[in-house]
């Protein structure tokens, strides 16, 4: 028998995620699939609301407890309580599948594979577009038009699937304050004015791109961690990032001694958690001058 293990220093091109030990012996949390909320694990609306009270929301919050802890919050046996560890491990864990079940699954999926950006030489280059269920880096000097770019993008999604779009709503989450309402709206009219031929059109698409100005990293990696119940409601189909570069390059100075170590952890638990949020909901995910590649 052979075994073999990338051996890739850092986890930062996988777009895996960082692993992070739970008290539970034996029970390894991803970081993306940890955002998961609980209540859509099976656990009971009551159950779900009594671990609300303790800020126990999600996968990660209820696997990084004790089971003391848990017993004490929920009022259950110590049996009880590692049959609800088992439930909750079992959701967030990826599930093993083998290469033609993948292949068959992406087949016969109805949702689109790509998210086409009309621009045919890019087309062709990506092989259809921007790819659903993953994460897309866009790199490149300063005021090259990354974010020119992912605002045609928010445009995009939201058309009608038989125009090329998504039919669906947009995050964008803007750490630079460079996102121009009026920039998406003049987009929107040169490109498309056979459609976009009356302001009830406009409003409609300006409507569905939901901004969001986090400033730091936390804030942007607790946005990414919050969006999940977001993107069903609103039917979220595209989420950007414009960036992530800005905020590391302003909280780590990579010349201080453990900063690049801390710099690398918060880029592959944001990176776990936008491809999970990709792969759940099968939405494309752009990040301009990401520092890692999660193509």
């Amino acid at each position: 028998m052979f075994l073999l293990l990338d051996a890739y220093p850092l986890p930062l091109r996988s777009g895996l995620g960082s692993r992070q030990r739970s008290p539970w012996l034996g029970v390894e949390e991803v970081v993306g699939m940890g955002s998961k909320k609980l209540r859509r694990v099976g656990l009971s609306q009551e159950l779900c609301d009594r671990l609300n009270r303790f800020q126990v929301v999600t996968c990660q919050d209820f696997l990084c407890l004790s089971p003391l802890e848990l017993m004490k919050m929920t009022g259950l046996s110590y049996r009880g309580v590692h049959e609800l560890v088992y439930v909750v491990s079992r959701a967030c864990a990826p599930q093993m599948q083998t290469a033609y079940g993948m292949k068959t699954q992406r087949s016969t999926a109805l949702l689109p594979a790509f998210l086409s950006t009309t621009l045919s030489a890019l087309d062709e280059a990506l092989r259809g577009g921007v790819a659903c269920g993953s994460l897309t880096e866009i790199t490149g000097p300063p005021g090259c038009g990354k974010t020119q770019f992912c605002i045609m993008m928010s445009v995009l999604a939201t058309l009608p699937t038989n125009m090329g779009g998504l039919e669906g709503a947009v995050v964008y989450i803007d750490t630079e304050s460079a996102f121009s309402a009026e920039r998406l709206v003049e987009i929107a009219e040169s490109r498309f004015p056979r459609y976009f031929n009356d302001e009830e059109k406009l409003l409609l698409t300006s409507s569905k791109v939901h901004l969001y100005r986090e400033l730091n990293c936390d804030e942007v990696l607790q946005r990414i961690e919050s969006l999940e119940e977001e993107i069903i409601s609103k039917g979220v189909k595209l989420v950007i990032i414009d960036s992530v570069a800005s905020v590391v390059r302003k909280e780590f100075d990579t010349q201080l001694e453990g900063n690049m170590r801390e710099r690398n952890k918060f880029l592959a638990r944001e990176a776990a958690s936008l491809k999970y949020l990709a792969e759940e909901f099968s939405i494309p995910a752009q990040d301009p001058e990401l520092v890692l590649s999660v193509v």
